[in-house]
């Protein structure tokens, strides 16, 4: 794709681990061109996380991989004064910088907000952290299941006897990472604007409560907490995970049309006029013995079979795969979603712009790949205006 929404942007990534680094891998696959600064000899943790040891070694861990493709990487030591001139300099000619240090290591190290702003008055300086940079939560350690846990998230996730139960992916990271994207390219558009560079403060924990929507949102109007169900959905009925001939199907029959189109294909109409089961509501309060007749009817047909029939039919309904059988589904590859360089396979946006996917430019770089570089990065920033002024 030659022409993307953020050609021109320079980021300057100051992350490591998760948050910060998917924020920015979105920020290139937007078209940012970003600089990862690392510590010398050190860099990212994530280069060193995965479940490969040899990549590890290499500095090269899978965890890396999966969101630094399309980067570049120099290292910077920001308490080095040499390191620390070159660094101003990028500073001065950025776009965005991006950090997920605990709250106020930035400043403590000589660069809060104030000077960064001094430096580059056009700049967006996005900090990701666990809590904010403000409040007094803010100085404590955060990891992804920490966040998970305070959120309320682990609560809801499960059945009532094996609640709570950790997400089986670290989401908190993922949401607090898309959010800051979304601001960081709010914050550009504003800048085109009014010129104004900005200080984004983004809250994992903040961000998590929003991304569980309902969950919060239902207890904040009706005062009613939220409980644990399983594969089961609290909003209607049948909603949720059913059996098959030989496994699980997930079938959400959440429209009154659509709960008497699955009662005819499972050859039980007489569901429909159950009065147990006649409405939305009541089919909620009669929820195990309506799964329980269901159960019975799918267990007849493959969920390959009930797929398609209640597919065609305007039922939602799909299998349940592993994520080895998500990513080699005909539909993703379809999209361009997987893109393959070399050995390596990394996911793009899950977003077509004009019909193509948004895929990375180059592999992961090893660290301080661009080092020998940075002179002449620099005269080329130096000579450019930002991006999208």
């Amino acid at each position: 794709m030659p022409d993307r929404p953020l050609d021109g942007v320079r980021v300057l990534d100051l992350t490591n681990v998760l948050a910060g680094p998917y924020c920015t891998y979105h920020l290139m696959l937007l078209g940012a061109e970003v600089i990862k600064v690392e510590m010398p000899g050190r860099g990212d943790l994530a280069r060193r996380l995965g479940p490969d040891p040899e990549l590890n070694r290499a500095r090269m861990g899978a965890s890396f991989l999966a969101q630094n493709a399309g980067k570049k990487s120099v290292e910077l030591d920001l308490k080095d004064d040499g390191d620390r001139a070159a660094f101003e300099e990028l500073v001065t000619h950025a776009d965005v910088l991006v950090e997920n240090y605990r709250a106020g290591v930035l400043a403590r190290i000589g660069y809060p907000w104030e000077r960064l702003s001094l430096l580059n008055p056009a700049l967006i300086a996005c900090a990701i952290s666990g809590f904010g940079q403000t409040g007094p939560m803010s100085q404590a350690p955060a990891y992804d299941q920490i966040i998970q846990g305070l959120s309320g998230m682990m609560s809801v996730t499960g059945t009532p006897e094996t609640a709570p139960l950790r997400v089986g992916f670290p989401v908190a990271d993922t949401v607090g990472g898309l959010s800051a994207a979304l601001a960081i390219t709010a914050a550009l558009a504003g800048r085109q604007r009014d010129g104004r560079g900005r200080f984004l403060d983004v809250s994992m924990l903040e961000a998590s409560l929003s991304a569980m929507g309902w969950a919060v949102s239902n207890y904040l109007v009706s005062g009613i907490e939220p409980q644990p169900m399983g594969d089961q959905n609290a909003t209607a009925a049948p909603s949720g995970t059913f059996d098959t001939a030989d496994g699980p199907l997930n079938i959400a029959a959440n429209r009154q049309e659509q709960y008497e189109t699955l009662c005819r294909l499972v050859d039980r109409a007489d569901l429909i006029t159950d009065p147990r089961f006649a409405d939305r509501e009541t089919r909620k309060q009669h929820r195990a013995e309506l799964n329980e007749q269901l159960n019975d009817a799918l267990r007849r047909r493959s969920a390959l079979e009930w797929e398609r029939r209640l597919s065609a039919a305007g039922v939602p309904a799909a299998r349940i795969l592993t994520v080895a059988q998500a990513v080699a589904v005909d539909q993703v590859a379809g999209r361009g979603f997987v893109t393959e360089m070399g050995n390596l396979k990394v996911t793009g946006s899950g977003v077509l712009f004009d019909g193509e996917p948004l895929t990375p430019s180059a592999p992961p770089p090893v660290l301080g790949e661009h080092n020998a570089e940075l002179p002449a990065l620099l005269e080329r920033w130096r000579g450019a205006s930002h991006g999208v002024r």
